[in-house]
């Protein structure tokens, strides 16, 4: 997926929805991190993607809180 449709798919979200998903992503990130410690990841980029993309739901959920 590209970066822009990550964007606007995010963008559609709800506050709830980003919260959720935030949680989500932040248990995927953890269990990527545990697995790379213990065997290195094939493709390290992936814990990468997995930061940026919670960094990304953060930010919309601020901008979200803030606007209300």
């Amino acid at each position: 997926m590209k970066t822009s449709e990550i964007k606007a798919e995010i963008k559609k979200l709800t506050a709830e929805q980003l919260q959720e998903r935030i949680s989500q992503e932040q248990s995927s990130l953890q269990r990527l991190q545990f697995a790379h410690a213990v065997t290195p990841l094939d493709n390290t980029m992936q814990l990468r993607q997995a930061k940026r993309l919670i960094a990304r739901l953060r930010t919309e959920l601020v901008q979200k809180q803030t606007t209300k």
